[in-house]
């Protein structure tokens, strides 16, 4: 069995472990994991200094050399793939497979991003005679990286992955619910032989850290993860500082059901996708609008097979459910359960949170909603399975765009023309027909509305660590 890491703060290629320190649960049982050094003023500055130095000195090594460095730490965590999800399972909760999958998502990313850096070009713009115009793309400089508690391996890679492959320096602020995660990536970097101080990872007060981070003049880029509260705080102290951001935030997404779907397989799949994390992710399908007529065909399948999930630690094999992350996320989803409930919204499935230890709460569909339930209108970010009626398409796609959300959105259908009004209607990031990915290591992924800008992943997300420097060069003429 794998133990628990001693944690710790990474400054200048060393580990530090300051003297604050607070417990980090497991969420199946809340029994104390261990204990987590916190950042102080001192060690916050430190961070900055190193990033400093280390950015002087990666921003000149070759973008090939980086890609080996990188892919090596890949090589690395993919080697220790079991050993990172079992921690990542103990202190986030999520089913061991699905642990797995992420560690390994996470290598796909810094994989990817590693190889598509060698292809960060610039480019010649025809002038007059004896005129040359060079646009070129250069690393914007030290990064303030903020990543959540739900994906404690996938979403600091994201972070990570960006930056070092465009020759950025990072120092990342990661979950003090979730920090192990980020510590195994910072191991396999430092074992590839990524030189100190290029990565800085920092735990501790949230806000006493990006308050320090961001208005500092050597931080170039803010790249946050998280709600949209918090989002519209950082990206509003950015802004003071004429910082770029990149704001991933919330979202509550739509998933349009068509009449020509077939109501069981997609009704199947919805409850599978919301096993996923507990349905405490970002984009995670949240309203189901079905077609009148196969509505009820589709909440009998998905409470039926809700009622059939078991629910347990994430260790346990025959797991399909594991706990939400924290006792905030308990209450919260069973106060929108209750306001549904007392506006006459049906619980086909769930409803109740079980007795006993630990943060649980059963896949809950609910079904007739009134329109006045708070949880059509709030994030829910929790195992809610929302499923409403619409008669015509324009109506559909009306309800989906209702909100101020628009992340992810989802769509089932065979008929070509329905897939092309959706693609045209919906207002959305991340569009996803007949299935429920959101996104690759390859593509794009953000928000519209409330749900942030900027772009992460794909070619969009790389230049987004670069700045666009134009070269006008008059030669002499003899």
């Amino acid at each position: 069995m794998t133990a628990y890491p001693e944690l710790a703060l990474l400054i200048d290629g060393e580990w530090r472990r300051p003297a604050r320190r607070i417990p980090v649960l497991n969420p199946a049982d809340q029994s104390v994991l261990g204990m987590l050094p916190c950042a102080g003023p001192d060690d916050i500055a430190d961070a900055i200094a190193a990033a400093e130095r280390g950015f002087a000195k990666w921003r000149r090594v070759a973008p090939g050399e980086r890609a080996k460095i990188i892919l090596r730490a890949a090589q690395l965590i993919r080697e220790r793939a079991d050993e990172i999800a079992y921690v990542s399972t103990l202190e986030q909760g999520k089913p061991l497979a699905q642990s797995k999958l992420e560690v390994l998502r996470a290598c796909s990313i810094l994989e990817w991003d590693a190889n598509e850096a060698l292809r960060l070009y610039g480019r010649v713009i025809p002038g007059e005679q004896g005129m040359r115009h060079i646009v070129l793309r250069e690393p914007i400089g030290i990064v303030a990286g903020f990543s959540p508690w739900n994906y404690p391996v996938s979403s600091p890679s994201r972070k990570i992955a960006g930056a070092l492959a465009s020759g950025c320096a990072i120092i990342l602020k990661a979950s003090e619910e979730t920090p192990a995660g980020s510590m195994q990536l910072a191991q396999a970097l430092i074992d590839a032989g990524l030189p100190p101080g290029v990565f800085n990872l920092l735990y501790g007060t949230p806000s006493e850290i990006s308050e320090a981070l961001i208005p500092h003049p050597s931080i170039r880029l803010v790249h946050f993860t998280g709600s949209v509260p918090v989002g519209k705080h950082l990206a509003a102290l950015a802004g003071q500082h004429m910082k770029p951001a990149i704001m991933e935030l919330g979202g509550h997404g739509p998933v349009i059901v068509c009449a020509d779907a077939d109501p069981v397989a997609t009704a199947l799949a919805s409850v599978a996708i919301k096993t996923r994390n507990a349905g405490q992710v970002c984009v995670a399908p949240t309203r189901w609008i079905v077609h009148d007529s196969i509505y009820d065909s589709f909440v009998e399948t998905a409470a039926k097979r809700a009622a059939e999930l078991r629910m347990g630690s994430g260790i346990d094999g025959d797991t399909d459910v594991g706990p939400l992350a924290n006792p905030r996320r308990v209450e919260a989803i069973a106060a929108l359960v209750e306001d549904a409930r007392s506006k006459g919204a049906a619980i086909a499935a769930g409803g109740n949170r079980p007795e006993g230890d630990g943060f649980f709460y059963p896949i809950t569909v609910l079904a007739d909603m009134p329109s006045d339930c708070r949880v059509l209108h709030e994030e829910p970010f929790g195992p809610l399975l929302l499923i409403q009626r619409f008669s015509d398409l324009d109506e559909a796609i009306a309800m989906a765009n209702s909100l101020p959300f628009g992340l992810a959105a989802y769509a089932f259908t065979d008929s070509a023309s329905n897939a092309d009004r959706l693609m045209d209607g919906l207002e959305c990031g991340n569009l996803s027909i007949n299935h429920f990915v959101a996104s690759l290591a390859e593509t794009p992924f953000g928000g519209v509305k409330d749900s942030g800008y900027g772009r992460e992943g794909g070619v969009e997300g790389l230049q987004s660590y670069t700045v666009v420097k134009n070269v006008s060069f008059k030669m002499r003429v003899a």
